[in-house]
Order: structure tokens, then sequence, then C-alpha cells
């Protein structure tokens, strides 16, 4: 493989979920972004004290995402071999970390709705 693509991302994705479960991910963030904007129109503001609450849950979807797509796998972090293997799991870091921020941000605003 001599260059990135977002056709090698995708199967590679495919490959380490499973297409049926890659998805629906795909499915649920997607989901979970349209409530986003309608949370962020609705509220017409940011709450900081969501926001914070938001962000703290950041790492524990970081590391969540990574153990379970090592479970999901066949291999373990010894097997990590070339460069796209750490792209992909630094990129289901990332996005897992922003999604679990979105969603809980979503989650407060949909539950408690009045802004503070």
């Amino acid at each position: 493989m001599k260059e990135l693509t977002l056709s090698t991302l995708i199967a590679v994705f495919e490959e380490m979920f499973g297409r049926g479960l890659f998805w629906a991910l795909v499915a649920a963030a997607v989901a979970i972004t349209a409530l986003y904007v309608f949370v962020l129109i609705r509220d017409r503001s940011l709450s900081m004290r969501k926001f914070l609450w938001a962000q703290l849950s950041m790492p524990i979807g970081a590391i969540a995402a990574v153990l379970f797509v090592q479970g999901n796998t066949s291999s373990g972090f010894k097997d990590i071999g070339g460069p796209i293997d750490v792209i992909v799991l630094l990129g289901v870091a990332v996005l897992v970390a922003v999604g679990l921020a979105i969603l809980v941000y979503t989650a407060q605003s949909l539950i408690r709705r009045k802004a503070e």
C-alpha cells in the first residue's frame, strides 16, 4: 500500500469491526450529530457546565474505544505493524472521544432543558 485513501480507511474499519457494526456505528454518529445540532439551535448557546462534563468524558471514550477495537479483532497490541494500524487506532480514539463528548453534552441538554 503506497497511499492512504478514504476507501482504504473504510476497508480497514470494516475489517476491524465487521461491515454491519461499522455502518451501524456510522449511523449512530450521524444521529447523535443531528441531535447535537438540534440542541444547539434550540438552546442558542453553550452551557459551560455541560461542556466541562462532556470534556471530562473524552479520555474514557478514547480508552474504551481502543479496548473495544482490540477486543473485536483477532490481533492484539503486540500485532500493531504498519502505520495504518496506528493511524486507525488513533483515529478511533479521537473520533470516539469527540463523539462521546457530543453525546454527553446532548444527553444533558435533552434531559435538563433549562440552560445553566
